[in-house]
């Protein structure tokens, strides 16, 4: 199972990455739209003001039309990141730990955070406003492995990346996350026998896992 999940990762970034030349190649002003260089400001920019904004690289939004269109871009790319972030997570869980709400959580996340980071940029004012807002709002989830709360966390910094035009943080982060976990998967690194294995049923009657175990079952959770 591990092995056709290093298959899936592969032929999936070798895809999109071929789409994306192809598009670009076919059509050079798409590359004024992808929401990338955000990394190379971040690293490069000389020490300023804590509260000052974080500059997002869309150099050809000069309308509603392109700024749609920058938008349109950027939710997808966070899209397109976060996939196989979800089937890493699909494949490595057991039965009793697999959440169907956190796969569903994981995708529509970076959508939200996309947008909410575009509207806040460089306004501090609309950043308290959201930060009361959110505060007004309760909300109670229980993870069933203390190990989701990573890939809630990786699914807001792909929102954050995507939102502030730095796709390509979210692009090394999410291919060093997905084939590190699948490699540490693979060699069972760091296991002790009688200890609690994380990623793996202790209960011999529950050692199969992944996407194939989830789909015959019919159940999500």
């Amino acid at each position: 199972m591990t092995r056709q999940l290093f298959v899936r990762l592969v032929l999936f970034y070798a895809f999109v990455s071929l789409a994306v030349y192809l598009a670009v190649s076919l059509y050079p002003p798409l590359a004024d739209f992808l929401p990338i260089g955000g990394a190379q400001t971040l690293l490069t920019a000389p020490p300023a003001n804590p509260l000052d904004g974080v500059g997002i690289e869309a150099r050809r939004v000069g309308n509603l039309g392109s700024s749609v269109v920058w938008l349109v871009v950027a939710v997808m790319g966070a899209l397109l990141t976060t996939f196989p972030v979800t089937w890493t997570y699909m494949a490595s869980r057991s039965r009793k730990e697999y959440d169907q709400a956190l796969v569903e959580t994981m995708i529509v996340l970076p959508i939200a955070v996309t947008s909410i980071v575009v509207m806040v940029h460089d306004s501090l004012a609309l950043a308290f406003s959201l930060a009361g807002i959110v505060g007004g709002v309760r909300f109670r989830n229980t993870l069933k492995s203390s190990g989701d709360a990573i890939y809630i966390l990786l699914a807001i910094g792909i929102g954050l990346a995507a939102g502030i035009g730095a796709l390509e943080i979210a692009l090394v982060m999410t291919v060093m996350f997905n084939f590190t976990f699948a490699f540490l998967w693979l060699v069972d690194y760091g296991a002790l026998q009688g200890a609690h294995r994380y990623l793996r049923p202790t209960d011999p009657d529950d050692a199969e896992t992944g996407l194939d175990q989830v789909d015959q079952s019919g159940e999500g959770a």
